[in-house]
């Protein structure tokens, strides 16, 4: 393929969904090149690159606003890049000590051995996270949340991720199967992920939303549920909104 995509084609080519690339119109970030007289959307090669430019700062972590300060050209690119490969390579470090930490893990099980909680945990830190959560919610939620959190214990943590992991396959698997987010089965998932979220922090109407359009501009959140289903992020979202506007309470 050279010269021009349909928006099958180029979802098809950058691992992404046809309705994912309508969102980046719709939001302004990738319109189609032109619109055939069937309405179909068609891609040219500077789309492509616009494109490759949105996916990589996505997994700088940028949300869907700041990408666009991006590509209006009111930030440094090639800064952005910069640090885009200095995350990388610091989440390439994360994950070796992970795949270290569950070696040692395997083989002093196998061997009968002691394990030390350092040794089981080493790469799977929280921690990193306290400047940013204490930027955005104040440092009572960090210290009421980390409390919470240390609380669980190590089989406690396990299964409350556990919870999590179950909740996002049955909502990608909804979203797969095409499945209306406001149906009784997707809303009975929803309902569960209410109440895991609750376990730490109850979100009323307003805050549940957000959470859920956080899920969708935040890429650490989106790829969380994208793994399960390409897009599932914006589906989630919807459900998410469905569940608070019939269940929640808005605040006073």
């Amino acid at each position: 393929m050279t010269g021009e995509w349909s928006i099958q084609d180029l979802a098809r080519a950058a691992g992404t969904t046809s309705r994912t690339l309508r969102h980046y119109g719709q939001l302004g970030l990738l319109a189609p090149s032109r619109v055939g007289s069937n309405g179909y959307r068609y891609y040219d090669q500077e789309s492509l690159v616009r494109l490759q430019r949105i996916l990589l700062l996505r997994e700088l972590g940028l949300g869907l606003p700041a990408i666009a300060d991006v590509l209006h050209g009111q930030r440094d690119t090639a800064a952005a890049l910069r640090t885009h490969l200095e995350l990388l390579e610091q989440e390439r470090q994360r994950i070796a000590r992970q795949i270290a930490s569950v070696r040692t893990t395997l083989h002093k099980t196998e061997g009968g051995e002691q394990l030390m909680a350092e040794e089981a945990f080493d790469g799977f830190d929280h921690r990193q996270y306290e400047g940013e959560v204490v930027q955005r919610w104040g440092r009572d939620a960090w210290d009421h949340g980390n409390r919470w959190w240390a609380a669980l214990g190590p089989d406690g943590q396990a299964a409350h991720q556990a919870e999590h992991e179950a909740i996002a396959a049955g909502l990608g698997q909804a979203a797969t199967a095409g499945a209306d987010p406001a149906s009784d089965d997707v809303q009975a998932l929803v309902a569960r992920h209410h109440r895991w979220v609750s376990a730490s922090w109850t979100p009323d109407a307003e805050a549940y939303v957000n959470l859920g359009q956080m899920y969708v501009d935040d890429p650490r959140f989106a790829a969380n549920y994208d793994q399960y289903a390409e897009g599932a992020a914006f589906f989630i979202r919807d459900a998410m909104k469905v569940y608070a506007e019939r269940n929640l309470a808005s605040a006073p």
